[in-house]
């Protein structure tokens, strides 16, 4: 995290220009005050490089001095959280407005205003994982991909939630997920360029990525059958079942897994007492405590009552023996 709040006002816009030039890319920045009011969050999926702003009126160009110092391997993929931003690229201009989302080649200049104070999110994806030509990706530029309907509609606010919660997870889910979304983002590309959706490679992935998503947000419910995933996106149960045998698990086991990781990650930073087994199971989707029991003992060989006493008896250890270790370094 980083903040021009940390210097003092009249260093402010100086610390910018060197924030930006280490996070994303060289770029001049101008604003119509002597003083600039800018944060950016920056974090990793997978290949993903995920960077949040947040600043003040502003305008930003990349031009070719700083094309040449050779720093521009990525794409940026950009959502418009809030505000907006008029983009110039390539001969084209738009104005992307809060849900939008524009595509910036680093190799190329671009100038980008922004009027009014704005949060921008910015996804860095290395250029060769997207399969575009450099002509596409000139195709691509400086075009509003609004969130209207069909992938777009679901691209725009996945990208929202994942870089507020990229940090959430563990390193083997956050590289399957940022595969999963880097195919979306290609998928949208494809969609752009008028070419059809279903010649790309890996179609079935994307698909997939969608079911998973709408089961993440609909965890909690416990009436989220195969009938209903396959019904809310318009394919067979057959089908369903299909896609999820090419991950060597079916959707059932899939839902179930991730049901039991939130349950376990929920009871263990929870502090003892604040809330009871069945309360956790429900929130998370199981019907009983009695079903959420044997789940558990299934897959972690434990109940979850034991599993729970073994992760508090290991914290504890743990700290005691980091205090020992610490007492006699002293």
């Amino acid at each position: 995290m980083l903040s021009t709040r940390s210097v003092p006002p009249c260093e402010s816009l100086d610390f910018w220009h060197d924030a930006v030039l280490a996070t994303l890319v060289g770029m001049d920045i101008a604003t119509d005050g002597r003083t600039y009011d800018a944060a950016l969050r920056t974090d990793h999926l997978g290949d993903l490089g995920i960077i949040t702003v947040e600043c003040d009126p502003g305008r930003v160009h990349r031009s070719p001095r700083f094309i040449a110092r050779g720093d521009g391997r990525d794409v940026f993929v950009a959502l418009q959280s809030t505000g907006r931003a008029q983009v110039e690229q390539d001969g084209r201009t738009t104005e992307l407005r809060a849900g939008d989302i524009g595509i910036f080649e680093t190799v190329r200049p671009f100038r980008t205003a922004f009027p009014e104070p704005f949060r921008l999110k910015i996804f860095a994806v290395p250029r060769n994982l997207l399969g575009r030509s450099e002509a596409e990706l000139w195709q691509l530029t400086a075009r509003a991909v609004r969130p209207n309907g069909g992938l777009t509609a679901l691209l725009t606010p996945l990208l929202e939630r994942l870089a507020d919660t990229s940090e959430a997870y563990a390193t083997p889910v956050a590289e399957r997920l940022a595969e999963g979304v880097i195919d979306l983002m290609a998928a949208t590309a494809v969609h752009q360029l008028g070419e059809d959706p279903a010649a790309l490679p890996g179609a079935d992935r994307v698909l997939l990525l969608r079911i998973k998503t709408f089961v993440r947000w609909h965890l909690a419910d416990s009436d989220l059958t195969p009938r209903a995933v396959a019904d809310a996106h318009g394919i067979s149960v057959r089908y369903l079942h299909r896609l999820f045998e090419a991950e060597n698990t079916t959707v059932c086991q899939w839902i179930r897994e991730l049901r039991l990781q939130e349950c376990r990650r929920e009871l263990a930073g929870r502090e003892p007492g604040s809330a009871s087994l069945g309360q956790v199971a429900r929130r998370w989707g199981f019907s009983s405590p009695a079903r959420f029991s044997r789940a558990f003992r299934t897959s972690f060989g434990l109940s979850p009552t034991d599993w729970l006493d073994r992760e508090r008896t290991s914290r504890v250890t743990s700290r005691v023996t980091s205090r020992a270790t610490g007492d006699a370094l002293c």
